[in-house]
């Protein structure tokens, strides 16, 4: 027991330490609210920066460590990866998507400014994304594989075409194959992309390790909706920091439509057993990739 904890406590300086360095470096890449057009940067900054829990950054640095890549050439990527995730929130919140009005905390970004204003934030998040890391240090072909994944993870047959599916599935129900599909796109997508660019920030990856790296994302993608899906029915708003039992209310599937919270819990808990066998092969170097996959069924917010 004593010695859980210890490894617990480590990750929770590692995690902070990073979420600082990850908050530096957005503060940094994002436009002055100062500078014209000064409301649309004010909102940029207003919905980056400040809040969340950083996971898909930490999976970059996690991935970077099992390697052997150093934070500092893996920065550009964890904030390419939270860049495009800020976005999807930033769309995902208008009256036209998901329709909420609290987001890590606070008002979302057209609460606070307008909607109009929210869908340009999204599309300059987007774009200063892929600026980022463009402008990154490595091999060019390399940097090109890697601005491939983002786009891909963001696009039709991502984030963006689970957004989609979860649109047109509201008020009906989904079996489970048809619930995963639309989750390893939403969720998953952008997760998995996260994982291979903390990893690639160090160059080309040998086949084995990637193949253990997209195993791990897949499994870890899944696991954090599985525990999305719990936390959204037993948590209360305060804590969520988002409105709590918006998807029962709104008639979304989710994994409580299929199963009850309790075989949720397990399931996610087969799926993070899962993911540690893939990254058992990385040793201690793998060790804060496992950190966060077991944060990931642990958590409460």
């Amino acid at each position: 027991m004593a010695a859980v904890v210890v490894i617990m406590a480590d990750f929770a300086a590692w995690s902070r330490a990073l979420r600082t360095r990850i908050e530096t470096a957005l503060d940094r890449v994002l436009p002055a609210g100062t500078l014209a057009p000064e409301r649309l940067h004010a909102a940029m900054r207003y919905a980056a920066l400040g809040g969340g829990k950083r996971i898909r950054p930490l999976l970059a640095f996690a991935a970077g460590e099992a390697v052997g890549v150093p934070a500092e050439r893996v920065e550009p990527a964890a904030c390419a990866v939270e860049l495009i995730h800020v976005y999807s929130l930033t769309h995902d919140d208008l009256p036209c998507m998901d329709d909420d009005d609290l987001r890590r905390g606070k008002p979302t970004c057209h609460v606070q400014f307008d909607e109009a204003t929210a869908m340009l934030v999204g599309d300059a998040l987007q774009s200063l994304a892929f600026e980022v890391l463009a402008m990154a240090d490595g091999e060019p072909e390399t940097r090109v594989e890697m601005l491939r994944l983002l786009a891909r993870a963001a696009g039709s047959r991502g984030m963006a075409g689970g957004q989609a599916v979860d649109l047109a599935a509201t008020g009906r129900n989904l079996d489970l194959a048809e619930l995963e599909f639309m989750h390893i796109h939403k969720t998953g997508a952008l997760i998995e992309a996260a994982v291979l660019l903390g990893a690639l920030s160090g160059g080309p990856l040998a086949a084995s390790a990637r193949a253990g790296l997209e195993h791990y994302a897949r499994c870890v993608g899944l696991a954090f909706q599985v525990m999305d899906d719990v936390l959204d029915a037993e948590t209360d708003t305060a804590t969520l920091g988002k409105t709590a039992g918006k998807d029962a209310a709104q008639g979304k599937a989710t994994y409580l439509t299929l199963m009850s919270a309790r075989d949720a819990r397990a399931y996610a808990g087969e799926l993070v057993e899962d993911a540690l066998a893939a990254v058992a092969p990385f040793a201690a170097a793998g060790g804060h990739l496992a950190d966060i996959a077991r944060f990931i069924v642990e958590r409460r917010y």
